[in-house]
């Protein structure tokens, strides 16, 4: 392939963090050559060395910066809301529409956590912990305020994450639902699962719900 960017600058860093991305999420990391991604972004070979030093770390950036990013922006959703169910309603809005728009990053991170050597597989770990810890918070708020019936904070946590990625797997933009219908939808699921059985989410979002009577 014709040399089309320069070899230099952030410009091609950019470029090659794209062309990462889509080829590991096409192929896998393993299948995939740093000479492939060379021609891909329109460089020689050789200067990718200018940019990163090896296969790995650019793994690990792309699935650092993804963790980072989604830490980032969900306390920005969370910033102005007032209460558990409220908290757990914005977090439900958010990791949805989030992995609706970043499935590349989101299927990386996932898949690909094998591929890490151990230093960067830790510190995956301990991002994806930092992010789930921000649920189980909420969780423990909504049951210590008597308005979440959880048996086991850390079991809802990966459940509730579990399900909510899940649909990265099925998700296609342009389908029967609209983004706000799938978004109630979750949020509906993710609610009942751990509101009281007598009380019944607020339809209008962000209230309490009236507390169990009897």
């Amino acid at each position: 392939m014709a040399r089309t960017i320069g070899s230099h600058g952030p410009t091609t860093m950019e470029a090659i963090r794209r062309a990462g991305l889509r080829l590991i999420f096409q192929h896998g990391y393993e299948a995939m050559s740093l000479r492939q991604l060379a021609a891909e972004v329109g460089i020689q070979p050789g200067s990718l060395y200018n940019h990163i030093s090896t296969k790995q770390e650019l793994l690990a950036e792309l699935i650092q910066d993804h963790i980072n990013d989604l830490l980032q922006e969900l306390e920005q959703a969370l910033r102005d809301t007032q209460g558990p169910v409220e908290r757990l309603r914005a977090f439900v809005a958010f990791h949805v529409s989030y992995h609706m728009t970043r499935k590349r990053e989101v299927f990386i991170a996932n898949s690909e956590l094998r591929s890490l050597d151990p230093r960067n597989y830790e510190a995956v770990v301990a991002l994806r912990g930092a992010y789930e810890r921000r649920l189980a918070d909420i969780l423990s708020d909504g049951v210590a305020q008597g308005v979440f019936d959880v048996d086991d904070i850390q079991v809802a946590t990966f459940a509730i994450i579990a399900l909510l990625t899940g649909l990265c797997s099925w998700y296609r933009p342009g389908g029967r639902l609209t983004r706000e219908a799938i978004i109630a939808a979750h949020e509906k699921l993710v609610l009942s699962g751990v509101m009281p059985r007598t009380a019944e989410p607020d339809p209008a979002g962000g209230g309490r719900p009236d507390r169990p009577t009897g």
